[in-house]
């Protein structure tokens, strides 16, 4: 790495769903900052990063001094006439002072690999994420805003609870259908956040389910969905979205 550019510590830690922002939080006291997020069914795995501590100066400084006294008890020692061998213990006691001075200010903190969580990409979640907590509280799915989030995070990876609010079939396919997704738990008389929808989609292979599966899947399923932003529609306010992962909740 070039002079002067930072060098950093890298963890990697879990909490569970739901928890993210608590466990971020105690990170970042200790100067953790977070560089990515990978939701799993039951855990979130999440990246982090801090400087690494330089070397101070003032060890270099103890160490030196160190060196030099060590020149000296040897130097006394001859020109005083000491007993040999009581010089050579000073002299190999001060060195082994300076190298252990040496060894603890400036032994590198071992680094966790990066693992996958460089390569994977990092889940908008309402923990981490303003502008999607706003857009999952919408209670008109043809708001301005919507159109304006779909804009500025189009091909970013959205992770959220959700739920099943209608499920029609696509076009004449008996196995292929058009999912509406709701924010939030199944509700009869209300509905949360953008219309969403998975269009075209097979059940058994497309919405990509992990964890525990039923047998059957329909209205008023509440599921926890991760899913790439695809395009809004402002034709008929859908919000359309690919599955990246599913699971029921």
């Amino acid at each position: 790495m070039a002079d002067g550019q930072p060098q950093y510590e890298i963890k990697v830690v879990q909490a569970i769903r739901g928890t993210e922002a608590r466990t971020i939080a105690k990170w970042q006291r200790d100067g953790w900052e977070v560089t990515g997020q990978v939701p799993g069914t039951l855990r979130t795995e999440i990246a982090m990063r801090r400087p690494k501590v330089k070397l101070p100066v003032r060890a270099f400084a103890i160490a030196g001094g160190v060196a030099v006294a060590v020149v000296a008890a040897v130097v006394l020692g001859i020109t005083f006439g000491s007993d040999g061998d009581e010089a050579a213990s000073v002299a190999e006691t001060s060195t082994a002072t300076a190298t252990a001075i040496a060894t603890e200010t400036s032994a590198p903190v071992a680094e966790e690999p990066a693992r996958s969580t460089e390569a994977a990409p990092v889940a908008l979640t309402p923990e981490t994420n303003t502008d999607l907590t706003a857009l999952l509280a919408l209670t008109d799915s043809c708001a301005p805003e919507v159109a304006a989030f779909a804009e500025r995070y189009k091909g970013q990876t959205l992770s959220f609870p959700a739920s099943i609010g209608a499920m029609n079939k696509h076009g004449s396919y008996d196995t292929r259908y058009d999912i509406l997704i709701n924010a939030g738990d199944f509700s009869e008389t209300s509905a949360l956040g953008p219309a969403f929808q998975f269009r075209d989609k097979n059940t058994v292979s497309d919405l990509k389910f992990v964890g525990p599966i039923r047998d059957t899947i329909g209205v008023g399923d509440n599921l926890s969905v991760t899913a790439k932003v695809l395009e809004y529609e402002e034709s008929t306010c859908l919000f359309l979205l690919e599955p990246v992962e599913t699971s029921f909740r």
